[in-house]
């Protein structure tokens, strides 16, 4: 098995593809060691004690390292635990653990029901156009709301706290969906 490595906008991460189905469905995003508990290679990732950020898409996987760590020395150690996981068809989750995305309710903006028809032009652009870009990147990006012309979005993976997602959200994703869906005034990061 091989797996290839690919850098993103965000110099702290590195996509790591090893050539077959890492999500089936969603995505899912581990900021924490104990976030990280929930899947035994997220959890074997954290064990290194260089990694701050670990990101589970389709067919990759990022890893986001500390400040300060250098990727010559990590990576290795990163690919060879990728590597142990996926020769050994280990489960990606623990028993019991949600696999998927699932925004908290907490963390999402709402939409005003009268705006339907505006939330599903948005959610479809969001995507076709959007997911897509942003998962070539190492990241995804993740619907929170639509409230008086402002759509709200969060970025995972190598797009959270990436130096560009401001930019993104703002010249790309804000221009995007201005272009296509009069409605919105202004994209923010939620």
């Amino acid at each position: 098995m091989f797996i290839e490595t690919e850098t993103t906008p965000n110099p702290a991460t590195i996509k790591f593809l090893p050539g077959r189905q890492v999500m089936p469905a969603g995505t899912r995003e581990f900021t924490s060691p104990e976030d990280a508990a929930a899947s035994p290679l997220a959890e074997a990732l954290f064990d290194l004690g260089d990694v701050t950020g670990v990101f589970f898409g389709g067919e990759f996987v990022s890893v986001t390292a500390a400040p300060g760590v250098e990727w010559a020395s990590l990576r290795p150690q990163v690919v060879s635990i990728l590597l142990d996981h996926f020769v050994s068809e280990a489960p990606l989750f623990a028993s019991g653990a949600a696999g998927f995305a699932v925004p908290a309710e907490d963390d999402d903006f709402g939409d005003d029901p009268a705006d339907a028809d505006i939330v599903e032009q948005i959610k479809d652009l969001i995507e076709s156009r959007v997911r897509p870009a942003v998962a070539n990147d190492g990241g995804d990006i993740v619907y929170r709301g639509f409230r008086e012309g402002v759509v709200y979005l969060s970025m995972q993976g190598a797009c959270s706290g990436c130096p560009s997602s401001s930019a993104t959200l703002k010249q790309g994703i804000e221009s995007l969906l201005k272009h296509y869906v009069p409605e919105v005034s202004e994209v923010r990061a939620a």
